[in-house]
């Protein structure tokens, strides 16, 4: 899904350079945290946690040479920062950009697809931005509907940060592709992201034949919180009585509030996410620490029966890959038909740069293949 360029997402390149830093992802790792942030994005950081020898596993030459261009773009370590600092930082997205530069890559955003900001709410957060393929059906068949929701920790980064995989995502499959802005914290703490996600899905249902759009052929993709928010979203359909999507695709989703999870050890000290920004972001997003029990952000221990068939995509060198894997091993015993892939030798933010990271393009071509096959079949009843 992502032709591009930034993890996630992208390279948009008329997009302010606010602040977007590699969707990380929030959790839990806050549930020690026993004062949680002021509601301002200038509140200062949490302590820093305990600092840790070890060491992550090596990366491979294609992935490492991302996060080389990343670290040539002077970053600071988010884990420091306050959010608006955050905000300002440059993204994974930007280090991938970086790297198509250094290659002779273009980082033009693909002409073919076009967009178009709408808003679902009366916040200035709650839009959308729907991408449209030149390549419309014949006949003026529908399309189907993707309903997308972006990374950062529901803190930092924005549809701009990850504008390469909705916009990809809607050429490879020709459909209409609705990513999803949200409001963010701690302006606006939990559950207002995932208030914002399940609304932005009920209004999709009930606007997308106006955009040329099959309600009745949609799905869910996000990553990081957002591919949290796709699993939380689709249980809300299912018991709300919506449209259920007809597939999830849910890339290194924040699904599990364990602290001893061991990707949380062996790739405590990764980059562009570590362990620390993990506290950093449940510290700005959570009100208290009872919220990382909640199910909406500790998936594992949701009402899973019924969803559709997902596909989890997962990173070798990252602190929630065993999020994916737990969330994988609770939906095959609540009877969904799930496949759980990590991807060896890439980070968190990988999916997005699928133009210089070999993994991100297999998994790219791994979640298009799925969604396709979705879309063709009968629905689900």
């Amino acid at each position: 899904m992502s032709d591009q360029t930034g993890g996630s997402h992208g390279f948009h390149l008329e997009a302010p350079r606010r602040a977007q830093p590699f969707r990380a992802a929030l959790l839990t790792a806050s549930a020690g945290v026993l004062a949680q942030s002021a509601r301002s994005p200038s509140a200062p950081p949490p302590a820093a946690p305990p600092a840790s020898a070890t060491q992550p596993p090596k990366a491979a030459p294609d992935m490492q040479k991302v996060l080389d261009a990343l670290a040539g773009l002077g970053g600071k370590p988010i884990e420091t920062l306050t959010p608006a600092q955050a905000r300002m930082q440059p993204s994974a997205a930007d280090g991938a950009k970086a790297a198509m530069v250094q290659q002779g890559m273009s980082t033009a955003p693909d002409a073919s697809v076009t967009t178009q900001d709408v808003p679902y709410g009366s916040d200035a957060q709650q839009f959308a931005r729907i991408y449209k393929p030149a390549a419309a059906p014949a006949n003026g068949k529908p399309m189907p509907v993707v309903v997308y929701y972006h990374g950062g920790g529901w803190v930092i980064a924005d549809v701009n940060t990850y504008d390469s995989a909705p916009r990809a995502m809607a050429k490879a499959l020709n459909a209409i592709v609705v990513s999803v802005e949200y409001r963010h914290a701690p302006e606006f703490k939990f559950p207002a992201q995932h208030d914002d996600a399940a609304a932005a899905y009920r209004w999709t249902l009930q606007n997308a034949a106006s955009w040329g759009g099959d309600p009745a052929k949609i799905a869910v993709a996000g990553e990081s919180a957002g591919g949290n928010l796709a699993v939380a979203t689709a249980i809300y359909a299912r018991d709300n009585r919506l449209t259920v999507p007809r597939y999830i695709v849910s890339v290194y989703p924040i699904a599990n509030s364990s602290m001893t999870l061991p990707s949380r050890k062996d790739s405590t000290n990764a980059k562009p996410l570590n362990a620390a920004m993990l506290k950093w972001f449940g510290y700005y997003y959570q009100t208290s620490a009872a919220d990382a029990q909640d199910p909406r952000l500790n998936l594992v221990a949701a009402n899973l029966r019924g969803l559709p068939p997902t596909t989890i995509i997962n990173a070798q060198i990252d602190p929630l890959r065993s999020d994916g894997e737990t969330l994988a091993a609770a939906m095959r015993t609540a009877g969904v038909k799930v496949e759980q892939k990590t991807y060896p030798g890439v980070t968190h933010e990988f999916f997005g740069m699928a133009k210089v990271v070999r993994g991100a393009k297999d998994a790219n071509e791994l979640a298009v293949a799925r969604l396709k096959a979705a879309f063709a079949g009968a629905p689900r009843r």
